[in-house]
């Protein structure tokens, strides 16, 4: 069938789309900004006609409506990563977390967690009937691939990425045109002591180097700082609109790349419209699924591959806990532990662990002489090679338990570092 014909035959309204599920289904929502919010209200809507409709979603950017309290009885949150919305849903009981690795979430899909339903939120159709999933490729091309059926919202404001991101309209059983702003993330106000952490990043960057960055204040203060580097290039899980100001400068040209060569690779996109009309029909960016952009042997084949994380706490031993604080989950492991291993197998890859000294407004320190109790651990600290706080860098690769947890007290905040001390004196002698 002409992929025009099938396009006429499944349009339908939202409130239609989302009939097509059924209680018991397990439904993978387009992940981040790409939310298919149209779907997802249409879907909340009619909760009266489902009853346990399993909920899978890693970062919620939109209000997760199917989290609010009362019905339980008909959406059940399975996250894998925690944001705004869902955290206090998982915490009073209405949801669940499921550890896993996110180059490895595509792989669950397709095996652990069978897919019933995929929500997406994608571009218009080229003239070979293909949308591109936009902003957001990561686990959500796995789930269309996996699903019983896809139900896809067509936005004219998603822009269209390249890459491995396509669907063709062929594959949509359900389709709504819904003409609706992707949603966005503001660029975050930077501190001084985030603009501090962020110099001592930078010191550890080199002209030439590939580089994987979070979000938040912390890659932005880094990116602030590389403005007179050469050469730089992209690989990371994702990137915001402060990659756009090093591209237009000339400083990320992806030229010394050796994978993907003038490109820069991501799998997901959170920012402003400033850079989601950079990145529209734009062949030097690369978009593919997370069980390519973050295989950490995918990523070791990038030289000097830079990995820049941040975390919760950070013990004396090494250990990294990102993700949670005790038995709170708060957010998800992301892809931490994937570029932290992807960049010790790049040849001149360094990881960086970066974070303030203090938490709660100074009142309590990061580095500490143990994790609280029931926190799990991120990183291993047979895994971590560079610890930055804005009181400077400590290297621990090679160290032992001693050596390290003196490197860690050098960098802990200075209210905090008596106790620290007491610790060690405990733990090692004077």
């Amino acid at each position: 069938m002409d992929w025009r014909a099938h396009y006429r035959e499944h349009l339908v309204t939202a409130e239609r789309a989302v009939a097509h599920i059924e209680s018991g289904d397990r439904v993978v929502v387009h992940h981040a900004c790409a939310e298919p919010t149209a779907l997802i209200d249409a879907m909340v809507a009619r909760a009266e006609a489902y009853s346990d409709v399993e909920i899978v979603h890693m970062v919620p950017m939109g209000r997760a409506p199917y989290c609010a309290p009362g019905l339980e009885p008909h959406f059940w949150l399975n996250s894998v990563f925690n944001g705004g919305p869902t955290r206090k849903a998982i915490a009073e009981g209405r949801g669940d977390y499921t550890p896993v690795f996110f180059h490895q979430f595509p792989q669950l899909l397709r095996t652990a967690l069978p897919v019933d339903v995929a929500l997406l939120n994608v571009s218009v159709p080229d003239g070979r009937g293909y949308c591109s999933l936009g902003v957001g490729v990561d686990y959500s091309l796995a789930a269309a691939q996996a699903a019983k059926k896809v139900i896809a919202q067509i936005n004219p404001q998603m822009p269209r990425t390249l890459g491995d991101c396509f669907i063709n309209v062929t594959d949509l059983d359900a389709i709504v045109e819904v003409d609706a702003p992707v949603i966005e993330l503001a660029p975050p106000n930077v501190s001084a002591v985030e603009a501090a952490i962020g110099r001592n990043c930078a010191s550890l960057i080199r002209d030439g180097d590939c580089l994987q960055l979070g979000i938040g204040a912390i890659p932005d203060a880094v990116l602030r700082e590389l403005g007179s580097f050469k050469d730089l290039g992209i690989h990371s899980e994702m990137f915001s609109d402060g990659v756009v100001d090093l591209v237009e400068r000339g400083v990320v040209n992806n030229a010394k790349k050796t994978l993907h060569r003038g490109k820069s690779v991501a799998t997901f996109l959170m920012g402003t419209r400033r850079l989601y009309d950079f990145v529209d029909d734009n062949p030097t960016v690369h978009m593919a699924g997370v069980d390519y952009v973050n295989d950490p042997r995918v990523i070791g084949q990038n030289d000097n591959l830079v990995s820049i994380n941040s975390c919760v706490q950070i013990d004396l031993q090494g250990q990294v806990v990102s993700s949670s604080v005790g038995l709170r989950q708060i957010s998800g492991i992301g892809g931490q532990a994937d570029f932290v291993r992807g960049a010790a197998m790049s040849r001149g890859g360094r990881s960086i662990i970066a974070c303030p000294s203090t938490a709660q407004g100074g009142r309590i320190s990061k580095i500490v002489p143990f994790i609280d109790q029931g926190s799990a651990v991120s990183t291993m600290r047979e895994d971590v090679e560079y610890v930055v706080t804005e009181h400077g860098i400590a290297h621990l690769w090679g160290l032992t338990l001693r050596q390290r947890a003196e490197a860690l007290i050098g960098i802990a905040h200075p209210d905090f570092r008596d106790d620290l001390v007491a610790e060690y004196a405990r733990r090692f002698g004077s």
